[in-house]
Formats: structure tokens, sequence, C-alpha cells
């Protein structure tokens, strides 16, 4: 039986769920130490119930942090958006804009008011967010520079937060000169 190709899918690609970028041990570091902060801030000055979301919290973020996300097929047909089971139509759209995060592109949809649902797009290469970026600026309008919400603004800032990871390159200093070869008694 041969696989008949659905003439209403205008593009598809296959992308990782979430941006992702495997973290060193710093970070799951960083995320303890900020949640035992937050911790004895609370236990000392607080509800000591509110201990209770801190660490769930942290939890949430080791697993993000560790488990790699699955690729699934992004699909943009004639009737809107498909993305992992999702369907979002074109009537219930309004906005897009590209992002970056983790050397990934992203590509956020914005619904229509007054519930402002975001739709969160990964993209693999250049050459997918370019036919992506022409299908979609026919149907819905494109913004350069986004309005970002107040989750947006606590995640931009939380990323911030996060210590860089560089990768150690041993160089030898540049005062010490070069050893020059030691003449030989004859």
């Amino acid at each position: 039986m041969e696989k008949v190709e659905n003439p209403q899918v205008l593009f598809s690609w296959k992308a990782p769920l979430r941006p992702y970028k495997k973290q060193s041990k710093l970070i799951l570091r960083f995320y303890l130490a900020l949640a035992f902060l937050l911790s004895l801030i609370v236990f000392f000055f607080g509800d000591k119930i509110i201990l209770l979301p801190i660490w769930a919290i942290l939890f949430l973020f080791y697993t993000l942090t560790i488990t790699p996300p699955p690729e699934v097929e992004n699909k943009i047909t004639t009737f809107g958006i498909e993305s992992a089971g999702v369907i979002a139509s074109w009537e219930n759209l309004s906005h897009f804009y590209f992002g970056q995060r983790f050397g990934f592109d992203t590509l956020t949809i914005v619904s229509q008011p007054p519930f402002f649902y975001h739709l969160y797009l990964t993209l693999p290469n250049k050459e997918v967010k370019q036919k992506v970026f022409d299908l979609l600026v026919q149907h819905l309008i494109f913004q350069e520079k986004p309005h970002k919400t107040i989750t947006d603004k606590i995640a931009d800032f939380f990323l911030g937060l996060l210590p860089e990871d560089k990768e150690e390159t041993i160089n030898p200093p540049k005062d010490i000169p070069a050893a020059s070869p030691k003449p030989q008694p004859a």
C-alpha cells in the first residue's frame, strides 16, 4: 500500500520539542545553591509552606536540564499550524516573531486576544527558518521587536543568571619567554 502525501501540508520539519543544551554539573550546583538560599530565607523569615514550591521548581529545573527533549514533527498547513499534536488555526493566531535560545532559532506564535496563547517551535537551521518565514508572512503579522510578557522577562532574567559553560584551554603564560636551546660544550 502506497503512502499518500497530504496535499494540505505546505511545509513540515522535524526538530526538538524545546531548545536544549547539555549542561555541566556547574548548572546543577547553581540550581541547588539557589534553592537552598531561598529555602533558608523563607524558613527564617517567612511561611514554611513555601518551601514545597521552591523544591518542586528545583526538581522541574533538574529534569528539564538532564532530560533531552523528544523530536517532533511540525507542520504548516492550509488551515493552520500543527505541532506535537496541537493544532492552531489561522483564525486564532495573531502574530509571530523569532528568537534564539541555547544556539537554536525559535519561533513564537501568539494567538488572538483575550487569551494570548504562545506556541513555541524550534527551528533546526536557517533554511527552515526562511521557508517558515515566507509561509507565515502570508497569514500572520511579523514582529521584529516583540512585546515581552512578564513571563518572558522573568525567563530572560533567570537565563541571564545562569553561569556560562566555558571550555578550558591550557595556554602558556605570555610573560614567560620561550626557552632557548643552551649551547653544548664541545
